[in-house]
């Protein structure tokens, strides 16, 4: 079996100013400086961005890895409003989401504009965290599995093995960001089974068994311990528990504890 370093990511999404941010981002660093075996990382908004990333790199912790929470499909040119993936990396940046539930669902964005995404964000040198999932409509169809295949398949398309050799992917049940509700530890696994095995299909086994596949539905101090202890899932992507530096720091010792009971990564 590959070993896999566990990742946990708080999105910030549009709920803290710079100020807030950079108090924020400092606490964060103390945790992660704690647990080495963990990647950390956060994903402030736009404008806090350079801010984080200077606060955390004048403290020389190198321990917290700082991403956008999305990039233009492309390079450069006439788009009012967007910011493209090298902007991103000029902040200082090493990571971006693509594709979360709040972009996929509730602005439109398709597969392929998605995929473009996640080629900008290869091409600068981003850790790129593709986000896929199904609504609780889907779920209750029985076409959860399906939805996960059709998003990975969709964002992949055109993407080399070699060149995706950095992806992590976030499984985010829709219906679980932000409500409160998780899919129990069972449905969450046989997610990620879905999305190593769609991957396997897509690349190679030896591909899938290495990417990091992480969680992301109301993850929360409570119950990250027992999530992150599943074979399965490698970390969790956090919204508003990440907010509270309390609270994503024991995130953080959750995962931190995966690796304890498993003699390491």
């Amino acid at each position: 079996m590959a070993t896999r370093k566990p990742f946990v990511g708080g999105n910030w999404k549009m709920s803290a100013t710079r100020a807030q941010s950079l108090a924020l981002a400092r606490l964060v660093a103390e945790s992660a400086r704690a647990h080495p075996g963990v990647d950390v990382a956060v994903f402030p908004s736009f404008p806090a961005l350079v801010e984080v990333v200077g606060a955390i790199g004048a403290e020389r912790s190198g321990a917290v890895i700082v991403g956008g929470q999305d990039c233009s499909s492309h390079p450069s040119g006439a788009f009012t409003g967007q910011v493209s993936a090298a902007m991103i990396k000029d902040t200082g940046c090493t990571s971006v989401l693509i594709g979360h539930s709040e972009r996929r669902h509730g602005l439109g964005e398709s597969d392929a504009v998605l995929s473009k995404k996640l080629g900008m964000a290869c091409e600068n040198g981003l850790i790129p965290v593709l986000c896929v999932g199904e609504t609780h409509g889907e779920r209750e169809a029985g076409r959860a599995d399906a939805v996960i295949a059709t998003h990975l398949r969709g964002a992949l398309a055109g993407h080399t093995e070699e060149s995706m050799s950095a992806l992590v992917v976030a499984y985010e049940p829709v219906w679980a960001i932000g409500t409160g509700r998780t899919a129990t530890v069972k449905d969450a696994a046989e997610a990620h089974r879905t999305v190593r095995q769609t991957l396997a299909e897509l690349y190679s086994a030896r591909f899938a068994e290495q990417v990091r596949v992480i969680y992301g539905g109301s993850v929360n101090a409570k119950n990250a311990a027992e999530i992150f202890a599943c074979e399965e899932i490698d970390g969790g992507l956090v919204g508003g528990a990440s907010l509270i530096a309390a609270d994503f720091s024991a995130i953080i010792v959750g995962a931190a504890s995966r690796i304890s009971t498993r003699g390491g990564f």
